[in-house]
């Protein structure tokens, strides 16, 4: 089973002659002890045109110490990674392959560099005797597989203690290094140095703006869909992981490459990301599953909070929790199953193809400003019928639905601004903020609609099972009063996002 370490640490330049100095007085290290000289081999696999360095992610097999095994290392912030092991075996095993398939895809994963050091440790400790942080000398020596190019330096790590997070200790022991001639190491990681070293370093992506002209609406649309794209490689392992907000975020990056697509048709070619468009839609919708079980979980567990006691009739709680555990679990397993499938590899691979060769139109050669202003305005346009036609039909079923598609044309609305943002600077800025609000009251809405649904549902069960169905009722009703205060609050909502200023504003 694998296990994840977060690791906090800085690298520092240095020669076998470099003395350090006395770290003891660094506030709160009382003690600096000698742990020894321990010999570490690591061998850094990757694929052969380096895909995950390229991506400062490091895939590596090692023997010695005290951590022995395979390690996969995600980026988290500057000097801020996620390391997760496996135990030592032959082959990589399966878990990891999995964290890494959305950048490897179908290439085969071979040894690419060999680090051998001598690490000579010490551990600063506190007044009793907790340890802050481990500092080590570390000789380097690196074989670059299989051209076996070496070469080989010396550097000082020091990495927080697995319970300390406190930055502003290694700000402290960083003063002290400086004060002593140490300097930060120019290299991330020893595998990027090992790489640039002893021979081609891993090749960065091409820009979104080299299909055209900077300035055209071409690059300015491939920059945004290339970083939708990278979201999904990205957010990916993250899923696998359960790591918080990740469904959620990688819904949202395939929902902005979508809207991408469809607001700047005049841009890319249709025939080809039409296709794209419904393989995310899927993917959206496989993931939805257990997006949507958290928000209505969080949902009605905030609304039956809100309840005094006295209203809490029957077993309520203990139903909810037995319904939330069993959809939970089917619904992350229906998420791991689509990011396992040949299909979702198809679409990865389908969106790198898409990038590299861009299927580009007549106005994707035309001034950016021009052609993503009218993109937005149109979209904005296309809200604002939406919500005309949903708030003159009677509240009801028919307005729900009219509702929700009103809240998909704000989200397209809002994430055509934001695409556009980057060109038109704040105008596209404002309008996006203004439509977001809309947005939120809109998904109020929606979350309202699907709330009532579950809780009748429940009352169902629970009439059926001899229960009382009052609570749930109690909670339908107040579910249908926030629903009516979300359509009555919409007009003036929606008056802000409306002002002719605002989409004006976009070609001054």
């Amino acid at each position: 089973m694998a296990e994840t370490k977060r690791e906090i640490e800085r690298k520092y330049e240095a020669t076998g002659e470099t003395p350090l100095p006395d770290l003891t007085r660094v506030a709160g290290v009382a003690e600096v002890v000698d742990e020894g000289v321990m010999e570490l081999d690591a061998v850094y696999h990757d694929t052969p045109d380096l895909r995950l360095a390229a991506d400062a992610v490091t895939l590596r097999r090692r023997t010695g110490g005290s951590d022995a095994g395979w390690h996969v290392k995600f980026p988290v912030a500057a000097g801020i990674r996620d390391e997760i092991r496996a135990p030592l075996s032959d082959t990589l095993p399966g878990e990891l392959a999995g964290l890494l398939r959305s950048r490897v895809r179908h290439a085969e994963i071979v040894p690419v560099v060999r680090l051998r050091s001598a690490r000579d440790v010490r551990h600063l400790l506190a007044a009793d005797g907790t340890l802050l942080a481990e500092l080590s000398v570390d000789t380097v020596h690196a074989e670059r597989l299989p051209s076996g190019a070496v070469a080989t330096w010396t550097e000082i790590e020091v990495e927080l203690a697995d319970d300390v997070d406190d930055p502003a200790l290694l700000d402290a022991i960083e003063k002290r290094l400086h004060k002593a001639g140490v300097h930060p190491s120019a290299s991330p990681s020893k595998l990027a140095r090992a790489l640039a070293e002893t021979g081609p370093a891993p090749e960065a992506a091409p820009t979104a703006g080299e299909p055209g002209k900077a300035g055209t609406a071409g690059a300015a649309v491939l920059a945004y869909v290339r970083e939708q794209a990278d979201a999904i490689v990205a957010l990916d392992p993250a899923v696998r992981r359960d790591l918080p907000d990740a469904v959620h975020q990688l819904r949202v990056a395939c929902r902005r490459m979508r809207s991408a697509f469809k607001t700047y048709r005049r841009v890319l070619d249709r025939t080809v990301t039409d296709p794209v468009g419904d393989e995310l839609k899927w993917l959206a919708g496989e993931l939805g599953v257990a997006r949507d079980q958290e928000v209505l979980d969080a949902r009605l567990r905030a609304r039956l909070a809100d309840l005094p006691p006295t209203l809490t009739l029957g077993p309520v709680e203990a139903r909810l929790r037995r319904r939330d555990a069993a959809l939970a679990e089917d619904a992350r397993r229906r998420a791991l199953e689509a990011l396992d499938s040949d299909r979702h590899l198809a679409l990865l691979d389908t969106l790198h193809a898409l990038l590299a060769d861009p299927p580009l139109r007549k106005a994707a050669r035309r001034d950016a400003r021009t052609v993503l202003a009218k993109a937005v305005r149109k979209d904005h346009d296309r809200l604002g019928g939406r919500i005309e036609h949903a708030l003159a039909l009677d509240p009801g079923h028919e307005r729900d639905l009219a509702l929700h598609e009103a809240r998909k044309a704000a989200k397209r609305a809002r994430y055509a601004a934001e695409a556009a943002r980057p060109t038109l600077g704040k105008p596209a800025k404002k309008l996006g903020k203004r439509v977001k609000a809309v947005q939120t009251l809109l998904g109020e809405h929606q979350d309202s609609v699907v709330a009532r649904a579950a809780l009748r549902e429940f009352a169902i069960q629970s009439h059926g099972a001899g229960e009382s169905a009052f609570t749930w009722g109690l909670l339908y009703g107040r579910e249908e009063a926030a629903a009516a205060a979300t359509e009555r609050e919409l007009p003036r909502v929606w008056a802000r996002a409306a002002g002719p200023g605002l989409t004006a504003a976009l070609t001054r």
